[in-house]
């Protein structure tokens, strides 16, 4: 009866967040819709979060209070491996897989530093895309195509190809819109 009750709850399904590495830049962009089933709830949540004084940039899909709870996590990581983004990421991989309430967390963060992207779940899975190009939640997929077409075939900056790629992401995902933000480094 359990698994029916959690079948009959509305999915949360939000987002589109996209990091792409060109030419020494990184970029970070999401799109600002949250839905509730088929109704949007919000369109201007904004998924992309500076920390460590803007040297560490994170974005995130899935249950925003889940992933505000395990970016306080991270920020606390952080500190305690303040030069080591990835030792970080996988030290809170480490705890979300094996605390009992945190395991119960149900996001993806995408986590970028001026070295390192990664992908960072709930399964203690801590992920570099070999092209420097990520994507995740709902328009995650299309935005990773968009943007290694772009990053293959044009010119653009890292920001311009994780606006495009966004955008193109968003004429396609239901779950994604147009109020785009990006942030970059380096």
């Amino acid at each position: 009866m359990a698994g029916m009750a959690e079948n009959l709850r509305p999915r949360i399904r939000s987002t589109t967040i996209l990091t792409v590495r060109k030419d020494g830049v990184v970029a970070m962009g999401g799109d600002g819709q949250v839905s509730l089933g088929d109704t949007v709830m919000k369109s201007d949540a904004r998924k992309i979060r500076p920390l460590m004084d803007g040297r560490v940039l994170t974005g995130f899909a899935g249950s925003a209070a889940d992933a505000f709870a395990l970016l306080d996590r991270f920020e606390a990581k952080l500190k305690d491996y303040p030069r080591n983004m990835p030792r970080a990421a996988t030290e809170l991989a480490k705890d979300w897989r094996t605390d009992r309430a945190l395991r119960r967390l149900e996001a993806l963060l995408a986590i970028c530093d001026e070295k390192d992207t990664l992908l960072v779940s709930g399964t203690g899975d801590v992920i570099q895309p070999s092209d420097g190009i990520l994507g995740i939640g709902s328009g995650g997929n299309y935005a990773v195509s968009a943007a290694r077409a772009l990053v293959k075939h044009s010119s653009l900056s890292a920001e311009e190809v994780v606006r495009e790629a966004l955008t193109i992401a968003a004429d396609i995902c239901v779950y994604s819109n147009h109020n785009i933000v990006v942030e970059t480094l380096g």
